[in-house]
Protein backbone atom coordinates (compact mmCIF):
# COMPACT_ATOMS: atom_id res chain seq x y z
CA UNK A 1 0.00 0.00 0.00
CA UNK A 2 1.42 3.40 -0.95
CA UNK A 3 1.95 6.16 1.61
CA UNK A 4 -0.61 8.22 -0.31
CA UNK A 5 -3.39 5.85 0.74
CA UNK A 6 -2.25 5.29 4.31
CA UNK A 7 -4.80 6.57 6.84
CA UNK A 8 -3.81 9.58 8.94
CA UNK A 9 -3.86 8.46 12.56
CA UNK A 10 -2.83 9.89 15.91
CA UNK A 11 -1.13 13.09 14.73
CA UNK A 12 0.33 14.84 17.82
CA UNK A 13 -1.54 18.16 17.97
CA UNK A 14 -0.89 21.25 20.08
CA UNK A 15 -3.08 24.33 20.44
CA UNK A 16 -0.90 27.40 20.99
CA UNK A 17 -3.03 30.31 22.12
CA UNK A 18 -2.72 33.69 23.78
CA UNK A 19 -4.01 37.24 23.48
CA UNK A 20 -3.01 39.77 20.82
CA UNK A 21 0.69 40.52 20.52
CA UNK A 22 1.87 38.01 23.12
CA UNK A 23 4.25 36.19 20.75
CA UNK A 24 2.38 33.11 19.49
CA UNK A 25 3.78 33.28 15.97
CA UNK A 26 7.31 33.81 17.32
CA UNK A 27 6.88 30.73 19.50
CA UNK A 28 5.79 28.66 16.49
CA UNK A 29 8.72 29.92 14.40
CA UNK A 30 11.11 29.00 17.21
CA UNK A 31 9.59 25.54 17.40
CA UNK A 32 9.91 25.02 13.66
CA UNK A 33 13.52 26.16 13.70
CA UNK A 34 14.24 23.11 15.87
CA UNK A 35 12.01 20.67 13.99
CA UNK A 36 13.62 17.27 13.34
CA UNK A 37 14.71 17.27 9.70
CA UNK A 38 12.95 14.01 8.93
CA UNK A 39 9.55 15.18 10.22
CA UNK A 40 6.71 16.86 8.35
CA UNK A 41 4.91 19.54 10.36
CA UNK A 42 1.64 21.31 9.64
CA UNK A 43 0.53 24.69 11.00
CA UNK A 44 -3.06 25.94 11.00
CA UNK A 45 -3.15 29.70 11.63
CA UNK A 46 -6.29 31.67 12.44
CA UNK A 47 -6.51 35.46 12.24
CA UNK A 48 -9.07 37.97 13.46
CA UNK A 49 -8.77 40.12 10.34
CA UNK A 50 -9.97 39.11 6.88
CA UNK A 51 -6.76 39.82 4.97
CA UNK A 52 -4.53 37.19 6.57
CA UNK A 53 -0.86 38.02 7.19
CA UNK A 54 0.46 35.36 9.58
CA UNK A 55 0.54 32.70 6.87
CA UNK A 56 2.74 34.90 4.68
CA UNK A 57 5.03 35.73 7.61
CA UNK A 58 5.53 32.07 8.47
CA UNK A 59 5.82 30.88 4.87
CA UNK A 60 8.40 33.58 4.22
CA UNK A 61 10.66 31.93 6.80
CA UNK A 62 9.68 28.27 6.29
CA UNK A 63 8.79 26.29 3.20
CA UNK A 64 7.39 22.99 2.05
CA UNK A 65 10.94 22.08 1.01
CA UNK A 66 11.66 22.16 4.75
CA UNK A 67 8.62 19.93 5.23
CA UNK A 68 6.53 22.64 6.88
CA UNK A 69 2.99 23.07 5.55
CA UNK A 70 0.87 26.09 6.45
CA UNK A 71 -2.78 26.93 5.98
CA UNK A 72 -4.54 30.08 7.10
CA UNK A 73 -8.11 30.71 8.30
CA UNK A 74 -8.68 34.49 8.34
CA UNK A 75 -11.81 36.36 9.31
CA UNK A 76 -12.33 35.82 13.04
CA UNK A 77 -12.83 32.72 15.19
CA UNK A 78 -11.99 29.76 12.98
CA UNK A 79 -14.98 27.84 14.34
CA UNK A 80 -17.64 30.35 13.39
CA UNK A 81 -16.30 32.93 10.95
CA UNK A 82 -17.70 31.43 7.76
CA UNK A 83 -19.58 28.19 8.22
CA UNK A 84 -17.07 25.44 8.97
CA UNK A 85 -13.76 27.01 7.90
CA UNK A 86 -11.68 25.24 10.52
CA UNK A 87 -12.77 21.74 9.55
CA UNK A 88 -12.37 22.46 5.84
CA UNK A 89 -8.91 24.00 6.22
CA UNK A 90 -7.78 21.34 8.69
CA UNK A 91 -8.90 18.46 6.50
CA UNK A 92 -7.15 19.95 3.48
CA UNK A 93 -3.99 20.56 5.49
CA UNK A 94 -3.89 17.04 6.91
CA UNK A 95 -4.44 15.46 3.49
CA UNK A 96 -1.76 17.62 1.89
CA UNK A 97 0.88 17.47 4.61
CA UNK A 98 0.31 14.04 6.20
CA UNK A 99 2.15 15.56 9.15
CA UNK A 100 4.12 14.11 12.02
CA UNK A 101 2.92 17.05 14.16
CA UNK A 102 0.16 19.65 13.90
CA UNK A 103 0.30 23.11 15.51
CA UNK A 104 -2.88 25.18 15.73
CA UNK A 105 -2.72 28.91 16.46
CA UNK A 106 -6.19 30.40 17.09
CA UNK A 107 -6.59 34.14 16.77
CA UNK A 108 -5.81 36.09 19.93
CA UNK A 109 -9.47 37.15 19.96
CA UNK A 110 -10.90 33.71 19.17
CA UNK A 111 -12.51 31.01 21.27
CA UNK A 112 -9.96 28.33 22.17
CA UNK A 113 -12.54 26.31 24.08
CA UNK A 114 -14.62 25.91 20.92
CA UNK A 115 -11.52 25.00 18.91
CA UNK A 116 -10.81 22.26 21.43
CA UNK A 117 -14.42 21.09 21.18
CA UNK A 118 -14.18 20.76 17.40
CA UNK A 119 -10.96 18.76 17.69
CA UNK A 120 -12.71 16.44 20.17
CA UNK A 121 -15.44 15.38 17.74
CA UNK A 122 -15.68 11.78 16.56
CA UNK A 123 -14.30 12.79 13.17
CA UNK A 124 -10.91 13.71 14.66
CA UNK A 125 -10.81 11.28 17.58
CA UNK A 126 -8.54 8.80 15.77
CA UNK A 127 -6.91 11.27 13.40
CA UNK A 128 -5.47 13.56 16.08
CA UNK A 129 -3.73 12.92 19.38
CA UNK A 130 -4.41 16.05 21.43
CA UNK A 131 -1.24 17.06 23.23
CA UNK A 132 -0.66 19.84 25.76
CA UNK A 133 -2.46 23.14 25.23
CA UNK A 134 -0.01 26.03 25.56
CA UNK A 135 -1.21 29.54 26.43
CA UNK A 136 1.18 32.47 26.21
CA UNK A 137 0.52 35.39 28.57
CA UNK A 138 2.30 38.70 29.07
CA UNK A 139 2.16 39.07 32.85
CA UNK A 140 2.35 42.85 32.57
CA UNK A 141 -1.16 42.86 31.08
CA UNK A 142 -2.64 41.68 34.38
CA UNK A 143 -2.63 45.33 35.46
CA UNK A 144 -5.00 46.18 32.58
CA UNK A 145 -8.71 45.45 33.09
CA UNK A 146 -9.22 45.27 29.32
CA UNK A 147 -7.44 41.94 29.61
CA UNK A 148 -8.47 40.55 32.99
CA UNK A 149 -12.14 41.32 32.32
CA UNK A 150 -12.03 39.94 28.78
CA UNK A 151 -13.70 36.54 28.50
CA UNK A 152 -11.32 35.33 25.79
CA UNK A 153 -8.22 36.22 27.82
CA UNK A 154 -9.51 34.22 30.77
CA UNK A 155 -10.72 31.34 28.61
CA UNK A 156 -7.24 31.03 27.11
CA UNK A 157 -5.84 30.46 30.59
CA UNK A 158 -8.68 28.12 31.56
CA UNK A 159 -7.96 25.66 28.71
CA UNK A 160 -4.18 25.62 29.26
CA UNK A 161 -2.15 22.66 30.41
CA UNK A 162 0.81 25.04 30.57
CA UNK A 163 0.81 28.84 30.78
CA UNK A 164 3.96 30.46 29.43
CA UNK A 165 4.75 33.89 30.85
CA UNK A 166 6.35 35.28 27.71
CA UNK A 167 8.48 38.45 27.40
CA UNK A 168 10.08 37.72 30.78
CA UNK A 169 12.91 40.12 29.98
CA UNK A 170 10.43 43.03 30.11
CA UNK A 171 8.83 42.19 33.46
CA UNK A 172 9.05 44.27 36.62
CA UNK A 173 9.63 42.81 40.07
CA UNK A 174 6.58 40.86 41.21
CA UNK A 175 5.14 40.22 37.73
CA UNK A 176 5.98 36.51 37.78
CA UNK A 177 4.28 36.02 41.14
CA UNK A 178 1.20 37.92 39.93
CA UNK A 179 0.88 35.60 36.94
CA UNK A 180 1.26 32.48 39.05
CA UNK A 181 -1.45 33.75 41.41
CA UNK A 182 -3.78 34.67 38.53
CA UNK A 183 -3.38 31.27 36.89
CA UNK A 184 -4.14 29.59 40.21
CA UNK A 185 -7.34 31.64 40.35
CA UNK A 186 -8.52 31.34 36.72
CA UNK A 187 -6.85 28.18 35.43
CA UNK A 188 -7.51 24.51 36.04
CA UNK A 189 -5.98 22.83 39.10
CA UNK A 190 -2.30 21.95 38.61
CA UNK A 191 -1.89 24.19 35.56
CA UNK A 192 1.85 24.53 35.03
CA UNK A 193 3.40 28.01 34.76
CA UNK A 194 6.77 28.56 33.07
CA UNK A 195 8.48 31.69 31.78
CA UNK A 196 10.15 32.49 28.47
CA UNK A 197 11.76 35.24 26.43
CA UNK A 198 11.06 35.86 22.73
CA UNK A 199 8.78 32.82 22.52
CA UNK A 200 11.61 30.33 23.11
CA UNK A 201 9.84 27.42 24.83
CA UNK A 202 11.48 24.01 25.40
CA UNK A 203 9.90 21.36 23.19
CA UNK A 204 9.34 19.17 26.26
CA UNK A 205 6.55 21.57 27.30
CA UNK A 206 4.56 20.50 24.22
CA UNK A 207 4.90 16.77 24.75
CA UNK A 208 2.34 14.63 26.53
CA UNK A 209 -1.43 14.33 26.28
CA UNK A 210 -3.63 17.22 27.30
CA UNK A 211 -5.57 16.97 30.54
CA UNK A 212 -8.21 19.35 29.19
CA UNK A 213 -11.21 17.69 27.59
CA UNK A 214 -14.22 19.46 26.14
CA UNK A 215 -17.46 17.90 24.97
CA UNK A 216 -18.02 18.24 21.22
CA UNK A 217 -20.37 21.09 20.28
CA UNK A 218 -23.91 20.49 19.14
CA UNK A 219 -23.95 23.61 16.98
CA UNK A 220 -21.25 26.22 16.75
CA UNK A 221 -21.11 27.89 13.42
CA UNK A 222 -22.74 30.74 11.65
CA UNK A 223 -22.95 30.05 7.96
CA UNK A 224 -22.06 32.94 5.70
CA UNK A 225 -21.85 33.22 1.95
CA UNK A 226 -19.69 36.32 2.17
CA UNK A 227 -16.26 35.63 0.63
CA UNK A 228 -13.27 36.58 2.72
CA UNK A 229 -11.03 39.36 1.46
CA UNK A 230 -8.06 36.99 1.51
CA UNK A 231 -9.77 34.86 -1.17
CA UNK A 232 -11.20 37.59 -3.40
CA UNK A 233 -9.61 38.38 -6.77
CA UNK A 234 -7.49 41.51 -6.84
CA UNK A 235 -9.37 44.45 -8.40
CA UNK A 236 -7.88 46.43 -11.27
CA UNK A 237 -6.85 49.16 -8.83
CA UNK A 238 -4.33 46.73 -7.34
CA UNK A 239 -5.64 47.30 -3.79
CA UNK A 240 -8.27 45.57 -1.69
CA UNK A 241 -9.41 46.70 1.77
CA UNK A 242 -11.35 44.75 4.41
CA UNK A 243 -12.60 45.46 7.92
CA UNK A 244 -13.82 43.33 10.81
CA UNK A 245 -14.97 43.98 14.37
CA UNK A 246 -15.76 42.02 17.49
CA UNK A 247 -14.60 41.20 21.01
CA UNK A 248 -14.15 44.95 21.63
CA UNK A 249 -11.64 45.46 18.80
CA UNK A 250 -11.62 46.56 15.17
CA UNK A 251 -9.42 45.33 12.36
CA UNK A 252 -8.65 46.85 8.99
CA UNK A 253 -6.40 45.33 6.38
CA UNK A 254 -5.17 45.87 2.85
CA UNK A 255 -3.88 43.64 0.07
CA UNK A 256 -1.75 45.06 -2.73
CA UNK A 257 -0.94 43.50 -6.08
CA UNK A 258 2.70 42.34 -6.41
CA UNK A 259 3.35 45.08 -8.97
CA UNK A 260 3.05 47.65 -6.20
CA UNK A 261 6.46 48.15 -4.60
CA UNK A 262 6.95 50.16 -1.42
CA UNK A 263 9.68 52.45 -0.13
CA UNK A 264 11.09 50.77 2.97
CA UNK A 265 12.58 54.03 4.26
CA UNK A 266 9.11 55.59 4.32
CA UNK A 267 7.32 52.49 5.61
CA UNK A 268 9.32 51.98 8.78
CA UNK A 269 8.68 55.41 10.39
CA UNK A 270 4.99 55.14 9.44
CA UNK A 271 4.64 51.73 11.08
CA UNK A 272 6.62 52.70 14.18
CA UNK A 273 4.24 55.59 14.89
CA UNK A 274 1.10 53.44 14.79
CA UNK A 275 -0.92 53.34 18.01
CA UNK A 276 -2.54 49.92 17.72
CA UNK A 277 -2.88 46.74 19.72
CA UNK A 278 -1.14 44.82 16.97
CA UNK A 279 0.02 45.29 13.39
CA UNK A 280 1.37 42.60 11.09
CA UNK A 281 2.48 43.08 7.51
CA UNK A 282 4.49 41.74 4.62
CA UNK A 283 5.74 44.23 2.05
CA UNK A 284 7.45 43.98 -1.30
CA UNK A 285 9.90 46.89 -1.13
CA UNK A 286 12.64 48.31 -3.28
CA UNK A 287 15.11 46.70 -0.87
CA UNK A 288 13.52 43.24 -0.88
CA UNK A 289 10.66 41.49 0.92
CA UNK A 290 10.15 42.23 4.61
CA UNK A 291 7.79 41.14 7.36
CA UNK A 292 6.71 43.45 10.18
CA UNK A 293 5.18 42.85 13.60
CA UNK A 294 4.23 45.78 15.83
CA UNK A 295 3.09 45.46 19.43
CA UNK A 296 3.21 48.01 22.27
CA UNK A 297 6.77 46.75 22.87
CA UNK A 298 7.99 47.96 19.48
CA UNK A 299 8.41 47.09 15.80
CA UNK A 300 10.12 43.94 14.59
CA UNK A 301 11.37 43.59 11.02
CA UNK A 302 12.51 40.37 9.36
CA UNK A 303 13.67 39.77 5.81
CA UNK A 304 11.60 37.14 4.00
CA UNK A 305 12.48 34.80 1.17
CA UNK A 306 9.26 35.30 -0.74
CA UNK A 307 5.64 36.46 -0.66
CA UNK A 308 2.85 36.56 -3.22
CA UNK A 309 1.77 40.14 -2.50
CA UNK A 310 2.01 42.92 0.08
CA UNK A 311 -0.45 42.73 2.97
CA UNK A 312 -1.00 44.66 6.19
CA UNK A 313 -3.50 44.28 9.02
CA UNK A 314 -4.15 46.52 12.04
CA UNK A 315 -6.08 45.60 15.19
CA UNK A 316 -6.97 48.34 17.66
CA UNK A 317 -9.74 49.93 19.70
CA UNK A 318 -10.06 52.45 16.87
CA UNK A 319 -8.27 52.91 13.55
CA UNK A 320 -6.78 56.15 12.18
CA UNK A 321 -8.96 57.05 9.19
CA UNK A 322 -6.02 58.78 7.50
CA UNK A 323 -3.70 55.77 7.64
CA UNK A 324 -4.59 54.50 4.17
CA UNK A 325 -3.50 57.75 2.52
CA UNK A 326 -0.26 57.70 4.49
CA UNK A 327 0.35 54.10 3.46
CA UNK A 328 -0.26 54.79 -0.22
CA UNK A 329 2.24 57.64 -0.06
CA UNK A 330 4.91 55.00 0.69
CA UNK A 331 4.49 53.37 -2.72
CA UNK A 332 7.44 53.80 -5.05
CA UNK A 333 6.62 55.72 -8.20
Amino acid sequence: MSSESQPILGVPTNIITGFLGVGKTSAILNLMANKPENERWAVLVNEFGEIGVDGSLVQGQQSEEQQVFIREVPGGCMCCAAGLPMQIALNQLLNEAKPDRLLIEPTGLGHPKEVLQVLSTDHYRQVLSLQKNITLVDARKLADERYTQHDTFNQQIAIADTVVGNKLDLYQEGDTQKLEAYVAQVGRPNTKVVFAQHGVIPFAEFEGETTIHEHPPHHHHHASDKPLASDMPMPESGMLKATNSGEGFQSVGWRFSPEKVFDRRKLIPLLVELEVERMKAVFITGDGIYGYNLTPDGLQEVELDDCAESRIELIADSIDEHFEAKLLSCELA
